[in-house]
């Protein structure tokens, strides 16, 4: 006998193609710190001037599961889901269930996820799916893993299309997702993948047939290493940053967020880029 559905949770969508931020704690936060993380960037996100922000962009907090309720705001979003519903998998966590609780956000297929527990093409895409139907908005990781020789760029973009292709299909169209780009190479690497790099993957995917195609909101954010003037470098050509380790400070994040808004810091306002 299946199991009652569950009641839909009251959703707040993402708005439009505003700016979006994010900040993943992985697994290096102890559940006091998440908890004391949260709080700290709560009281400087609602107090004024940065009240703006509400208006301006969308900021989530992805902590690990074991902190994600008890820490659980407008903010919070999750770090992976289950392909299923529900069901005699051990272990994992109901997209359904995520959704009861008023998730908004859910992370799918991280290059970590892939590497080490291998997450397959299919398996993002059944995730992302299992996002969708539940009425939240996936944030999908992808990004090419070795650094192409000779044809760079070209064949870095026509990898992550690839990607992109294989986790949305089957997906309506109609719905929002956030893509997050960030070459797996690059990945604690000495230097990270140049701006102009960065920018000419993602234009080349914004503009491939798989997202023009869609109806729905789709924002292109940037997953890779952080540090001030990335959003500037980056020229607009991204809706937006998805953080590590250099966002694991809440001063540097709130930077961060104040650079993607357009609010200085100072308090003064000036329109967002985008």
């Amino acid at each position: 006998m299946p199991p009652p559905a569950s009641p839909q949770a009251t959703i707040t969508p993402t708005s439009g193609n505003r700016p979006f931020i994010a900040v993943s704690t992985k697994m290096y936060f102890s559940h006091s710190r998440t908890t004391s993380f949260t709080a700290s960037l709560l009281s400087v996100l609602t107090s004024t001037p940065s009240s703006q922000l509400a208006s301006a962009i969308d900021v989530f907090i992805i902590p690990d599961f074991v902190s994600l309720l008890p820490t659980f705001s407008a903010i919070a979003a999750a770090p992976d889901c289950a392909t299923e519903d529900f069901g005699s998998f051990t272990g994992e966590v109901s997209a359904a269930v995520l959704s009861e609780v008023g998730c908004a956000i859910v992370e799918v297929g991280h290059a970590e996820r892939r590497r080490l527990f291998g997450e397959t093409d299919a398996v993002v895409r059944d995730k992302v799916q299992a996002v969708v139907r539940n009425g939240m908005v996936p944030l999908v990781c992808v990004g090419e893993e070795a650094q192409a020789e000779g044809d760079g760029v070209d064949g870095a973009a026509r990898e992550v299309v690839r990607q992109v292709e294989a986790a949305l299909e089957g997906v309506d169209g109609e719905k929002e997702v956030v893509l997050a780009y960030e070459p797996v190479w690059a990945i604690g690497a000495a230097e990270p993948a140049g701006a102009e790099y960065v920018r000419s993957v993602v234009r080349r995917v914004r503009e491939s047939e798989v997202v023009k195609s869609r109806a729905g909101t789709t924002r292109i954010v940037y997953g890779g290493a952080a540090g001030p003037g990335l959003w500037e470098r980056l020229g607009g050509e991204v809706d937006g940053l998805f953080l590590g380790r250099f966002a694991h400070d809440p001063e540097q994040f709130v930077k961060m967020v104040y650079d993607v808004a357009g609010v200085r810091v100072d308090g003064c306002w000036r329109y967002p880029s985008r």
